[in-house]
């Protein structure tokens, strides 16, 4: 499992995890788009535009690969402004290509790209 060196581990503050310390010895977690509803907490949303942020910062428009990312994190994202790089995909591997859709992350986002263009 590839660690992602210098991405931030948590949210300040909360208890919103953005990377797992180790690899599950049974296997990763299955990624899969969750539904993000109007009334979730103003943490949930701090969280997910941090985690947007992180990635983007990290990551730009290239490819990466799953590695440490937190799957719960990743799953709130996913199928949205996180999509598999290419196919095949395993949604259970941590060597999974994900990149950032990025007019849909733009406008889920526009904070975090901000100035951007």
């Amino acid at each position: 499992m590839l660690k992602h060196r210098g991405f931030p581990g948590r949210l300040p503050g909360t208890d919103h995890q953005f990377v797992i310390r180790r690899a599950n010895p049974k296997g990763a977690t299955r990624l899969v788009a969750r539904e993000r509803f109007r009334d979730r907490s103003p943490a949930d949303r701090r969280a997910d535009l941090a985690f947007m942020a992180a990635l983007w910062d990290n990551f730009g428009e290239e490819p990466f690969e799953r590695g440490n990312l937190d799957a719960g994190r990743l799953s709130w994202l996913f199928g949205r402004e996180v999509v598999p790089a290419g196919l095949p995909f395993d949604p259970e591997s941590y060597e999974a290509l994900l990149r950032i859709d990025l007019a849909r992350a733009r406008a889920s986002f526009p904070e975090v790209f901000e100035g951007e263009e």
